[in-house]
């Protein structure tokens, strides 16, 4: 089991709170958690990645380890620390502005 921390605004939609816990299926990549969350939060889908292409949202970001993990491959296996629930992967919205 993983734990997944989510932005505030996330969390409000899926009526969550942090961590979410979840199972996804192995190996344990940012697509496999990113589907189980939709899975189990519909209400997200489209939120964090195209729902067409399955791209990350431009002002979405993922970090995992003290490594921002947001241009990684979204089939790369996440650290061991991740995948044995020791550390969460987090989602964070970006911003910018001027």
């Amino acid at each position: 089991m993983i734990q997944l921390i989510l932005p505030a605004p996330l969390l409000r939609l899926a009526q969550a709170d942090n961590p979410i816990r979840l199972e996804p299926a192995t190996p344990i990549t940012q697509r496999s958690v990113l589907d189980a969350l939709e899975n189990r939060f519909p209400q997200l889908l489209g939120t964090t990645r195209d729902r067409h292409s399955g791209k990350r949202r431009a002002y979405v970001r993922f970090y995992a380890c003290n490594r921002d993990l947001s241009d990684a491959s979204p089939d790369e296996t996440l650290p061991d620390e991740v995948v044995a629930g020791d550390e969460p992967f987090i989602v964070l919205g970006a911003l910018s502005g001027g």
